[in-house]
C-alpha cells in the first residue's frame, strides 16, 4: 500500500523561495507561443510520420513500492510499442522537488514530454501555459471517457475541460478500532458520522472518562484534513467558486465550517478526549496503530498499514466515510494525489502523440487495476474494479469498498472539486499554522483569521503575474 498523504510523496509542502520569483517565471513562460496550450493536440497520424523510435521523457514522483509498480507498467507499454515508442522514466524527487525541477526546466526550455504533478500544483500548471490539455486529445479522437471516475477527473477539470489525466488518487476516510469500541460499550457497526457523534464516542473511549483508549480521537495537524471538512459541509475553500469561476482572491478557512472544526478540535484536546500529535503524520499513525487512539482520520493509503497493525496487535480495524461537521450534511470529500501533464511548448508533434498513447495506456482498466492493487491508490477507471485481480484484491481488503462507495456517492460540486489556487501549497501550510496555534491555546477565530490574512499578499502577487 502507498504511504500516507504526507509520507513518501506528500511531505510538508515547502513554501517556494518567493512568490516574486514565481511571478517572473510565469511572466516569462506565459508569452511563449511555440506550441503550448493554445496549439492543442497535434493532427492525427503525427506519430506515423516519425522515423525510428520516438522517445518519451517521463518525470515522476514515485519511489519505493510505487516506483516498482510504475516501472512494470512502463516496461509493459514499451514492450507493446517496441520499435515505435520508448518511454524513459526518471524519478524527479518528491512532489515539491518535482515541481521545483519542472519550473527550472521551463526556464531552460528542457521540460519532459510527460510529468506527474501533485493536485495542488494544478493552477500553476494551467497558468504556466506549457501543456496540451488532455481534452484536446479526447476531442480530437472523439474518445469515450465514460470509464473514468467523474469525481476524480472533476478535480482536474475547469469548464468541463480536462487539463491533465488523473494518475495516483487517494481519498480520506475515518478509521476506528472496533475492539476498543466494544470495550467502551459502543456498537462497532455504527461508527460516528459527524463531529458531535465523534465527541460522544470519545467520551466513552477516552481514559480520562474511564474508557479503554488513551484518547478517543486523534489526527495529524494536516491542512488536507481541514479541506475535507470544508468540502463535506458543502462549503468552498476559496472564493470565486473555489477558483473555478475565476481567479481565487482569498481563502475561506477562517469562517463557517472551518471555524466549527477548529473550535471542536481545540475543545476535544483541552478536555482530554483527543491527542495533539502535532504536524507529524507518522506520529498520529503510530498512535492509532498502537491503540492509543480509537478514531483517526487518514488517507485510503493507510489501509494496508493499519490492517497489518490490527492483525499483529490482535484488534479489529473499522473504516467509515469521512465525517461531516454537522448532522444532515450531504457533501463529500475531495480527492488527493497527482496527475499527468503532456508538455507542448518546444515538443515535437510525434512526442506529444507518443506521450498521449502512454497516458491513455496508464488510464486503461487493466493498467489501473495493476496500479491499484500494487500500490493502494484509488483506480481512476471504473472498469478496473471489474478486473479479476482487482476483484480479488477487494475481496481480501473489504474495507477498501468503503472508499469506493464514498467516491461513488459524492455529488460532484464546486465544493467537492476542490480549490484551484496558484499558491495552494502555501495556503495549506498557513491553515496548519492556524490549527496548531488554536490547539496550543489560541483563539480559534483569531488564529485562523491571522493565517488567512497572511496569504492575501501572496495570492495577489501570484494573480497579478498571470493577468
Amino acid at each position: 500500500m502507498f504511504s500516507s498523504s504526507r509520507g513518501t510523496n506528500r511531505l510538508r509542502y515547502a513554501v517556494p523561495a518567493g512568490v516574486a520569483s514565481l511571478s517572473l517565471l510565469l511572466a516569462a513562460c506565459g508569452g511563449d507561443s511555440s506550441g503550448g496550450e493554445a496549439s492543442g493536440a497535434p493532427a492525427a497520424g503525427a506519430l506515423d510520420k516519425a522515423s525510428g523510435v520516438t522517445t518519451v521523457s517521463f518525470w515522476h514522483a514515485m519511489d519505493g513500492k510505487n516506483a516498482e509498480v510504475l516501472t512494470k507498467l512502463v516496461s509493459d507499454f514499451n514492450a507493446a510499442h517496441q520499435g515505435k515508442i520508448e518511454v524513459k522514466a526518471t524519478y524527479a524527487g518528491k512532489y515539491d522537488d518535482a515541481i521545483t525541477k519542472y519550473k527550472a526546466a521551463i526556464q531552460s526550455k528542457s521540460t519532459p514530454d510527460v510529468i506527474q504533478i501533485y493536485d495542488i500544483g494544478t493552477q500553476f500548471m494551467i497558468d504556466a501555459k506549457q501543456t496540451v490539455p488532455m481534452q484536446s486529445f479526447i476531442d480530437r479522437d472523439k474518445l469515450n471517457v465514460g470509464d473514468l471516475q467523474p469525481n476524480i477527473t472533476g478535480y482536474y477539470s475547469v469548464d468541463k475541460k480536462l487539463n491533465s489525466m488523473p494518475f495516483n488518487t487517494s481519498m480520506p476516510v475515518m478509521y476506528y478500532n472496533k475492539t476498543l469500541f466494544k470495550k467502551a460499550g459502543l456498537d462497532p457497526e455504527k461508527p460516528p458520522t459527524n463531529l458531535d457523534e465523534i465527541r460522544t464516542a470519545a467520551e466513552k473511549l477516552s481514559k480520562k472518562k474511564g474508557g479503554p483508549a488513551d484518547y478517543g480521537f486523534g489526527a495529524a495537524i494536516y491542512g488536507w484534513l481541514l479541506e475535507q471538512f470544508i468540502a463535506t459541509s458543502g462549503s468552498e475553500y476559496c472564493d470565486q467558486g473555489n477558483g473555478r469561476d475565476g481567479k481565487a482572491t482569498k481563502v475561506q478557512f477562517d469562517q463557517g465550517a472551518a471555524i466549527d472544526v477548529v473550535t471542536w478540535w481545540q475543545k476535544m484536546v483541552k478536555d482530554g478526549l483527543a491527542a495533539n500529535t502535532g504536524r507529524d503524520t507518522k506520529a498520529a499513525q503510530a498512535a492509532f496503530k498502537s491503540g492509543q487512539l480509537a478514531i483517526n482520520l487518514e488517507s485510503t493509503g493507510q489501509l494496508g498499514g493499519y490492517s497489518e497493525a490490527a492483525k499483529q496487535g490482535g484488534w479489529e480495524l473499522g473504516a467509515a466515510n469521512y465525517p461531516h461537521v454537522k448532522a444532515g450534511e450531504t457533501g463529500g470529500p475531495i480527492i488527493g494525489g497527482a496527475s499527468l501533464w503532456i508538455n507542448g511548448v518546444g515538443h515535437k508533434d510525434a512526442n506529444k502523440e507518443a506521450a498521449w498513447q502512454f497516458v491513455k495506456f496508464l488510464s486503461e482498466p487493466k493498467s489501473q487495476a495493476t496500479w491499484h492493487t500494487g500500490t493502494g491508490y484509488f483506480p481512476n477507471s471504473k472498469g478496473a474494479l471489474n478486473e479479476p485481480v482487482d476483484v480479488e484484491y477487494r475481496k481480501n481488503n473489504p474495507l477498501f469498498d468503503v472508499a469506493v462507495k464514498q467516491l461513488e456517492g459524492t455529488e460532484l460540486t464546486k465544493a467537492t472539486q476542490g480549490c484551484l489556487l496558484g499558491v495552494m501549497p502555501q495556503a495549506r501550510k498557513a491553515s496548519e499554522d492556524g490549527i496548531e496555534a488554536a490547539l496550543n491555546g489560541g483563539d480559534p477565530q483569531q488564529s485562523m483569521t491571522k493565517a488567512a490574512q497572511g496569504l492575501e499578499a501572496q495570492i495577489k502577487s501570484y494573480n497579478d503575474s498571470v493577468k
